[in-house]
């Protein structure tokens, strides 16, 4: 699968992505935020499970083997902006909230913010066409205790 991904994410835009594409992308991207302070803490890793688990209706098991899938693709894409154009082909706009929740929520599971995940942050928010305003938003959403894991669409 990882190699059919890679094709797709270097093939021309045309081709686009499907949900299993959009999925691994999600969770790599998911992978990579957390990786992004250099310390990818247990807590970070039971979050990406978790939302695997809300927003792609998983098993324990199988939110496991997509986030170990997952790792192993982010850690040989070359940039982030392969991730967030499939994401960008297959999930809507209005959707797009959601996956930016789901990263600022794995951003905070270790309750500590730092300059590579913030500056990851707004990157990301830019190429997935969200703004500044909406994506501080998200934030605060995942903050209150009932949307801490907020990775299912709700808009």
């Amino acid at each position: 699968m990882i190699a059919g991904l890679f094709e797709r994410l270097f093939a021309a835009p045309a081709e686009g992505a499907n949900d299993d594409d959009a999925r691994l992308a999600i969770t790599a991207l998911l992978v990579r935020i957390a990786r992004a302070d250099h310390d990818y803490a247990e807590v970070e890793k039971a979050r990406i499970d978790e939302i695997s688990q809300i927003r792609f209706g998983l098993t324990p098991a199988e939110a496991t083997a997509l986030r170990a899938e997952a790792e192993e693709l982010e850690a040989k894409a070359p940039d982030t902006v392969r991730f967030t154009r499939a994401i960008k082909d297959a999930v809507p706009h209005e959707e797009r909230l959601g996956v930016l929740e789901a990263m600022w929520s794995v951003v905070l599971a270790d309750d500590e913010r730092d300059t590579f995940e913030d500056s990851l942050m707004r990157m990301v928010a830019n190429l997935l066409g969200i703004s500044d305003r909406d994506s501080a938003l998200a934030r605060q959403a995942v903050k209150t205790p009932q949307n801490r894991i907020s990775g299912a669409p709700n808009r």
